[in-house]
């Protein structure tokens, strides 16, 4: 064990994982294909509750989720499956958070993941059926907040990291949390290969968050352009943008106009117009 590394991961965390990973959950990428493939190989699954459209559908998602799980458990009880997690934006721009963690809460999702915002209520909850929370955090003072409010662990979104980043260095965030926080940590950024997942563990994360990589694989929701363009780019196709939210965030260069995302600007403002503009849905 990395001195100043957590010294007892729940279980939740670390049994039947055979790698320390999560697959980060991905705007439109990540739905109950993908989740269930990463969970079979041994890795935390994770999607946001907002890709399910509408909130019917997300009841739908954890049910066939939570079953293919309890199936792939009951036939191969020597390799069970790792748990899944549902990410929330818990920000107060979501009019939908009601109403899909009531749905969390029915299905009991063993991981919730929030963002932008951490809320002692998502957390109570949570932890009312015995789930766990993690919280995004791109800085030391949002980390404190996090922990403060309830959550029982922290992903730290440093610099590298897709989406909605962090500008401090891994290095730096990593050592500042671990000066006083002991729980479950996370790093996310820039990390795709298992040199990368190591590296991640002798800074002192417990576990690696992976993201962008899936896009490339069978079972992630994207055009074909989009997982090829993952294939073949590299740190130079990244860019940043604020155009929607003023928040920077990362991306991979749009090479093929609004179709990266398998969905176009209009689409996305229709499925969520409430939310999508704040939250960077649509940084292209």
């Amino acid at each position: 064990m990395i001195q100043g590394t957590s010294m007892a991961l729940p279980n939740v965390l670390k049994d039947n994982l055979r790698l320390p990973v999560v697959g980060a959950p991905l705007f439109i990428i990540s739905h109950p294909a993908l989740v269930i493939a990463q969970c079979k190989a041994g890795i935390i699954g994770a999607f946001p509750a907002l890709n399910a459209r509408p909130i019917s559908q997300l009841d739908e998602w954890l049910h066939e989720i939570t079953e293919a799980l309890a199936a792939h458990d009951r036939a191969h009880p020597e390799s069970p499956s790792a748990p899944f997690a549902v990410n929330q934006i818990v920000h107060k721009s979501n009019a939908r958070l009601e109403e899909d963690m009531a749905l969390t809460v029915k299905w009991k999702a063993p991981i919730v993941i929030t963002s932008l915002g951490a809320r002692e209520d998502v957390n109570a909850a949570v932890h009312g059926y015995g789930g766990l929370t993690l919280h995004d955090i791109i800085n030391n003072r949002f980390a404190h907040k996090a922990i403060e409010k309830g959550a029982d662990g922290l992903i730290a979104v440093a610099a590298g990291a897709g989406g909605h980043a962090g500008s401090t260095s891994p290095f730096a965030l990593i050592q500042d949390i671990r000066a006083w926080f002991e729980g479950p940590l996370l790093l996310s950024g820039a990390i795709a290969t298992g040199r990368a997942v190591l590296a991640a563990q002798v800074m002192g994360a417990d576990l690696a968050y992976i993201g962008t990589a899936f896009v490339a694989t069978p079972e992630a929701r994207a055009i074909e352009e989009y997982k090829q363009a993952i294939v073949s780019g590299d740190a130079s196709d990244i860019i940043g943008s604020t155009y929607f939210t003023g928040v920077f965030a990362r991306e991979p260069r749009d090479e093929f106009g609004d179709r990266l995302h398998g969905f176009d600007g209009a689409d996305a403002l229709a499925a969520s117009p409430d939310v999508a503009p704040r939250l960077g849905f649509l940084d292209f």
